[in-house]
């Protein structure tokens, strides 16, 4: 069970190294952070603030665009390739292919969120400014933020077509930053019908905003590991459970 599981998820890995999409955007990533030191020259007295601004926030918008590429088209074209009838017809259940497509995608996210971050400090050390724990914590957590994204692209485009995945993911990583809002608004209108539909919408979402920590690095804020135990195992929950609805429709799928 291992080794098919490793064959798949590598295979799933060398797959996206060779998309062209994602040589594109890592390359472009690359050359925005590159660029990055041409607007920290514009502010002499927070320069720092700013390059760690602009370099954690272009990692951020570059790597949740890609997840979501990944992940909400990844299944559409095995189906469209014909690929996946040609591996299930072999003993791999679908179960195991989709959870090893899963763990391929966040292998590669994790590999070129690395580079970025090597990219990013050789940045910090060129410029002779602080490298603090918050940067470290930052991108850390971003993978988490991926992670959770993957898995809602995964569960979308395990009975949708690769347009519907991409949009409502889209719409998942606007609305999980924005849950905080939607409860506090929905804590203070008068129906309480409407206060019960607002908690029901911010628990049903991704709570993106606790995985966000750019502000902090941005500021140089510490923060304990305490905090960040309980975002990480939020993150793997959600994910584990948006992964096992995944399993649940792709293997009910019928592709004929």
């Amino acid at each position: 069970m291992m080794r098919p599981f490793l064959a798949l998820t590598l295979n799933g890995f060398r797959e996206a190294r060779r998309n062209r999409v994602t040589v594109v955007v890592g390359a472009f990533a690359f050359g925005l952070l590159v660029a990055s030191t041409l607007l920290t020259n514009l502010s002499v007295s927070t320069f720092d603030r700013v390059l760690t601004d602009v370099g954690l926030g272009v990692m951020s918008i570059v790597l949740v665009l890609l997840s979501i590429f990944l992940s909400s088209g990844m299944l559409s074209r095995e189906i469209e390739r014909k690929t996946l009838f040609l591996i299930v017809s072999k003993p791999i259940s679908r179960s195991l292919f989709l959870t090893a497509r899963f763990a391929g995608n966040m292998l590669t996210l994790g590999v070129l969120l690395l580079a970025m971050g090597v990219l990013f400090f050789g940045q910090v050390a060129l410029y002779g400014t602080l490298i603090t724990q918050a940067q470290f914590v930052a991108i850390g957590m971003l993978f988490f933020e991926l992670l959770v994204l993957s898995s809602i692209g995964f569960a979308m485009s395990s009975f949708s077509s690769q347009m519907v995945s991409a949009t409502v993911t889209v719409g998942a990583y606007f609305a999980g930053h924005l849950s905080g809002d939607i409860y506090e608004l929905s804590s203070k209108a008068e129906s309480s019908a409407f206060q019960w539909l607002g908690k029901a919408v911010y628990y049903a979402l991704p709570n993106l905003s606790r995985l966000n920590y750019r502000v902090q690095a941005t500021y140089e804020l510490p923060t304990p590991l305490g905090e960040l135990l309980p975002s990480m195992l939020y993150a793997v929950a959600y994910a584990t459970v948006m992964i096992v609805i995944a399993v649940f429709l792709f293997t009910r799928r019928d592709f004929k």
